[in-house]
This record gives C-alpha cells, structure tokens and sequence, in this order.
C-alpha cells in the first residue's frame, strides 16, 4: 500500500536523518534536493549505500516538475518543502512587493499541486513518499516582508500537505514523534 509520510520539524532536529533511516536498506530511492545537499546528508547516504549495497538516486536544485524525476524509484525523498517553496516564490514572483495575498494563493497551490502531482505518481507505483518541511508555526511573525510572505504560503502548503498524508511526523532534538 502507498503512503506519504510528512516530517516536519525545526532546523536541525533530525527530520532528514530519520528520513533516510526509513530507506536505509532499499535500492530504488530517489532522493530530491530544491537545493543544494549538505555534506552530512550527502556523508549519511554515501555511508549507508556503501555498507547495504545500494544505490539512491540524487537529484539536487529540482525547482519544478518534481514528479517528473519518478523513473524506476520505490521510494521518495522529497528533502524538503521549504527550500521548494523558496524557489518557487523566487520564480512566480522575483519582487515581494509584487506579491498580493491572490499571488500567494497561486504559488501555494502550485507547490500543493507538484507535492500531490508525487503523490499521485508513488500511488502509482505502490511506493512510499517522505515528504520533509520546516514548521512554521513555532516562531514569532518576521518583519520582513518576504519571510512574512514564505510563512505564510509554507504554512498553507504544511495544513494541506498534512492534511492529504497517510502519517505525520513531528521531529523535536531528533526524536520523532507521530501526530497523525
């Protein structure tokens, strides 16, 4: 049975490395980066293919179309909504000044859109979907207008996504909790 799994938690509290650890093992994980992989992360699949013998698929600076990287992948890293709904905004609307509460709505339904688009494609296949994001409701409101404007249409993009997965994940000091 497919699932999509959604871990969310602050900066560094361990929402990737659980990530991995669910796929350790496999063969045909396709792992995608909106940016650029961290050494760590990067060291830790390294680590773990060497030592399991297998080999993941590594896709850095996916800024669109994430569903169109599914080939012959069981299993998904999607590492991580924040970076994505970085790029996209970045994209949709280069000058934040230009960027109304309507022009949020249609980057957070794009981003909604590529997320179950992934979803669709691992139902698919009968594989599983880690979707990984950065929560944004444990910080106060930023002043600056493009932050404000990130948080927001994370915070939109997190419900839905939410919403719409088989389990969510809640990772505090690398403890993950389950939610739903």
């Amino acid at each position: 049975m497919a699932r999509t799994i959604l871990v969310t938690g602050g900066s560094a509290s361990g929402k990737s490395r659980w990530a991995i650890s669910q796929f350790v093992a496999c063969d045909n994980v396709l792992y995608i980066c909106p940016g650029e992989m961290d050494a760590d992360t990067r060291n830790r699949i390294e680590y773990g293919n060497k030592n399991n013998y297998v080999e993941w698929d590594i896709r850095e600076n996916v800024t669109s179309n994430p569903q169109g990287l599914y080939n012959r992948h069981k299993f998904v890293i999607f590492d991580n909504l924040y970076d994505y709904t970085v790029k996209v905004m970045e994209q949709m609307c280069p000058d934040i000044a230009d960027c109304d509460s309507d022009m949020e709505k249609v980057i957070a339904k794009r981003i909604i859109e590529d997320v179950m688009d992934m979803q669709d494609e691992t139902r698919l296949i009968e594989g599983d979907l880690v979707v990984i994001t950065l929560e944004t409701g444990f910080s106060i409101a930023p002043e600056d207008p493009t932050l404000k404007a990130l948080r927001k249409i994370l915070g939109i993009v997190n419900q839905r996504i939410a919403n719409v997965s088989s389990d969510v994940y809640l990772s505090a000091s690398g403890i993950q909790f389950k939610i739903k």
